[in-house]
């Protein structure tokens, strides 16, 4: 384990709230010969799970289909931390961040789909939140879910 996880270890609320407040997150998925495919998304965290959305076909749907295995990062860099003797090699960065380990796999129920998707319009574009999402759009996208195996989160200020 890396030094600064064990010494700025965030605690589990602290992780909670980093993963609701944070817009976007980076997927890795594993391809068919066995390179990461690395996608930024947008996401929701519920019920200590991840859920997303997207286009139901593509690289990383066809990798989760082959592989459910995942990774996820999520961070925010709050500010440079300059030294005062100007040597570039000793500055830092204020940061928080997560790492997740899990399994993905897609959700097929329409009105579990509906619920995942009305929660990602109230956490992206709440002034959108009270109009109705269209049966046809619901049918027509991908709602993953990931089960979170493990979950670290690490500081630095």
């Amino acid at each position: 384990m890396q030094n600064r996880m064990k010494t700025h270890p965030l605690t589990s609320q602290q992780i909670e709230s980093l993963l609701e407040k944070t817009q976007i997150g980076s997927l890795a998925t594993l391809n068919t010969n066995n390179t990461p495919y690395v996608t930024p998304i947008h996401f929701i965290y519920q019920n200590k799970t991840i859920y997303f959305h997207g286009l139901p076909k593509g690289q990383k749907i066809d990798n989760i289909r082959a592989n459910p295995n995942v990774s996820m990062t999520v961070y925010q860099m709050q500010d440079l931390l300059l030294p005062e003797n100007k040597q570039p090699c000793e500055t830092n960065t204020k940061y928080q961040s997560v790492i997740i380990t899990g399994t993905a796999s897609l959700i097929t129920d329409s009105q579990q789909k509906n619920n995942i998707l009305t929660a990602i319009v109230q956490k992206y574009t709440p002034e959108l939140t009270n109009n109705p999402l269209p049966d046809n759009m619901i049918n027509g996208t991908a709602v993953i879910k990931i089960e979170i195996l493990k979950i670290t989160g690490k500081y630095y200020d």
